[in-house]
């Protein structure tokens, strides 16, 4: 069966954190409508390459997105390509290292910062390229494309969680207020994209330390939530899930061929 997905990548977001902060997704869990789960990101423990582990299935030692800098297109097949190539649609609002890697590299702002193409992996596009970028525009930003476009795929991507943890550290009330705020702000968006039709997962890259960076081997680094919302997933507290899963579960949800590993217990 095919369904529409909305995939919220919460840039930074410990698992720690998200275990206490998300009070409005916390009360679809505690509402048996949702469900938390823990996973343990890919290493290196950084951005781009988990971007590309997120949407692709691959590892970045396989990928060769082996940290930030690596600018160019992926040559891995993701969920964006495998969604137009079945003629579905997507979308993203996103950081532009994410249309980097799918779109066009190196990304130029008054060329790729709002895109409409259909010949793209994602078709239809808002990239920002400031870490402070506010997540109420980004929010804002990625409910304009569903309303306008109504995407079967939409990738929604904020940014001021990580902006926090690498201005304050892990252990600060900055970096948990952002985690609370983009639960704020997904409070004014979660159930009108249910009622939809939507199936929505929300989840992190990586976490943060306390040294205010990430990419070690720590539990707060690599340890991150992905919360799932919708009725064709099972909910199952038994289910293991893993980042690399990701981007198979997202295309079995979509009805489209694919070849990745995905994680069935997340299903009914």
């Amino acid at each position: 069966m095919k369904h529409n997905v909305i995939l919220v990548l919460l840039d930074g977001l410990s698992y720690q954190v998200a275990q206490h902060a998300l009070g409005h997704l916390q009360a679809y869990c505690r509402a048996g409508r949702a469900a938390l789960y823990k996973l343990d990101c890919e290493l290196p423990a950084l951005s781009r390459p988990l971007y590309e582990c997120i949407l692709t299935g691959v590892t970045p030692i396989d990928s060769g997105i082996v940290h930030n800098d690596v600018v160019r297109l992926s040559n891995q097949r993701s969920i964006f390509h495998y969604a137009r190539d079945a003629g579905l649609k997507t979308a993203a609002a996103a950081y532009h290292w994410v249309s980097e890697l799918y779109n066009r590299a190196p990304f130029q702002a008054a060329r790729d910062r709002h895109t409409a193409d259909a010949a793209l992996p994602i078709q239809y596009g808002h990239f920002y390229y400031a870490d402070h970028y506010p997540d109420s525009h980004l929010f804002a930003d990625a409910d304009s494309l569903r309303q306008q476009q109504a995407p079967d795929f939409l990738l929604v991507h904020p940014m001021n969680i990580d902006d926090a943890g690498h201005k304050f550290g892990l252990d600060s009330p900055q970096y948990r207020n952002s985690a609370r705020m983009a639960d704020v702000l997904l409070a004014e968006y979660i159930q009108t994209w249910l009622d939809a039709g939507y199936q929505i997962l929300v989840t992190a890259d990586h976490g943060m330390n306390a040294d205010r960076s990430h990419n070690g081997l720590l539990p707060e680094e690599r340890e991150v939530p992905l919360l799932v919302l919708g009725s064709a997933f099972s909910l199952d507290p038994q289910a293991q899930p893993k980042q690399t899963e990701l981007c198979g579960t997202v295309c079995e949800l979509l009805g489209v061929a694919h070849d990745k590993p995905l994680c069935r217990e997340l299903l009914k």
